[in-house]
């Protein structure tokens, strides 16, 4: 028993004594604290694209993607934002979804209210909430202009941009600048073949 009211006292007193210590030396705000770990806090991996690395036997290590590389997924675009090079794009670029590719089609809807239906319209009409507030309404996707047009035509107005449109390439993924492409051919099949509505 008494051993043990020893060791108590002992932890007592080194308690007391760490306390006091920590009162005792005021931190340093300009120091960084101690590293007790520093290969967690400086990594000896290299980053990716960095400059090259020689290792002790000479060897070059080159991180850097070589010359002319294309990052998976995002293969190049190789036409300017001019209405000359969107007429180019629609002889050259074919969409690579069937028409009759439900999956594809479902999810084009989803982009398709997701990024294009606050300016052309749930239906494809031009007529999005945002032209309610002022926004200049966009074509109507159901005119002849818009059902002429091909798909490669359509896939670079969503990419580069023309007039009031703003490019999508950052916001919406190329296969998914397709899909919403197939959405809006089903728009304006539905609309073709609604009936017309009855003369007053």
């Amino acid at each position: 028993m008494r051993g043990g009211a020893t060791i108590i006292v002992l932890l007592v007193i080194l308690m007391v004594a760490l306390i006091g210590a920590h009162w005792l030396i005021l931190p340093d705000p300009s120091q960084r604290n101690y590293e007790f770990l520093p290969d967690m806090v400086e990594s000896h991996a290299r980053d990716a694209q960095s400059t090259p690395l020689m290792l002790d036997d000479g060897t070059v290590v080159d991180f850097r993607p070589p010359a002319g590389s294309v990052a998976r997924g995002y293969p190049p675009f190789a036409y300017e934002a001019t209405p000359e090079d969107a007429l180019r794009a629609g002889r050259e670029l074919q969409n690579p979804f069937a028409p009759d590719d439900a999956a594809a089609a479902a999810r084009g809807a989803e982009v398709y209210g997701n990024f294009c239906a606050v300016c052309h319209g749930g239906g494809g009409g031009g007529d999005g909430p945002v032209t309610r507030k002022g926004v200049p309404p966009p074509p109507s996707l159901l005119l002849e202009h818009a059902l002429e047009m091909a798909d490669g035509q359509m896939f670079h107005l969503i990419t580069a941009g023309q007039g009031n449109m703003a490019a999508y390439v950052s916001q919406v993924e190329r296969d998914d600048r397709w899909r919403a492409i197939l959405h809006v051919r089903r728009l304006q099949q539905a609309a073709s073949s609604a009936p017309a509505p009855d003369a007053p």
